[in-house]
Order: C-alpha cells, then structure tokens, then sequence
C-alpha cells in the first residue's frame, strides 16, 4: 500500500494556480471560439466584397485539397517555371482588379 499524499508545497501550489488559471483561459476562450463561429455570417462562403488576401484565406479554408494541389504543383515546377509564370499571371490579375 502507497502512503498518503502530501500536501503541495507553497511553490508546488503556486504552479498548480497558474496551470488552473490556464486552464480556464482556455476553456473560455475556446466557448467564445465556438459562440463567434456559430453566429458569424456567411458562413461556408467567400465574401466578394472582401480585400483579395481576405478572399484568398477564406477561400484556402474552404477548400484545403484544392490548395494542397496547387501547392504541391508549385513545387513540382520548380522556382524557375513558378517566377515565369508569376511574371505573365501578376500583370493580368493587376489589370483585371483595376478593371
């Protein structure tokens, strides 16, 4: 049979606290993760009224295969083929927001 446990010591005690506290800022945080989720708008959609890097986000977050993919082209090709391409894609895509 194991002996009792002893009671922590001031420092011991002081470390369980702070793990505590922790512990409840997390789980706070995480129900206020889980309110914001369940009553943001648009949901499920990118928003085409947002700035592009916004758009892109979300789109990334919505379609996280669709990405991977892309990612994983752009490795294949190499860094040559990608500056290539990035040189004759980023001129039309400037064009087209500001048309």
């Amino acid at each position: 049979m194991s002996p009792a446990p002893r009671p922590p010591t001031p420092q011991q005690q002081a470390v369980l606290d702070r793990i505590h506290a922790q512990r409840e800022r997390q789980r706070t945080r995480r129900d206020m993760l889980r309110v914001a989720r369940a009553t943001a708008p648009a949901q499920g959609r990118v928003n085409p009224q947002d700035p592009l890097l916004t758009r892109l986000l979300s789109f990334a977050r919505l379609h996280p295969a669709v990405v991977a993919v892309v990612l994983a082209a752009v490795a294949a090709a190499g860094p040559n083929r990608v500056m290539r391409w990035a040189g004759v894609l980023l001129p039309a895509i400037l064009r087209m927001r500001r048309g």
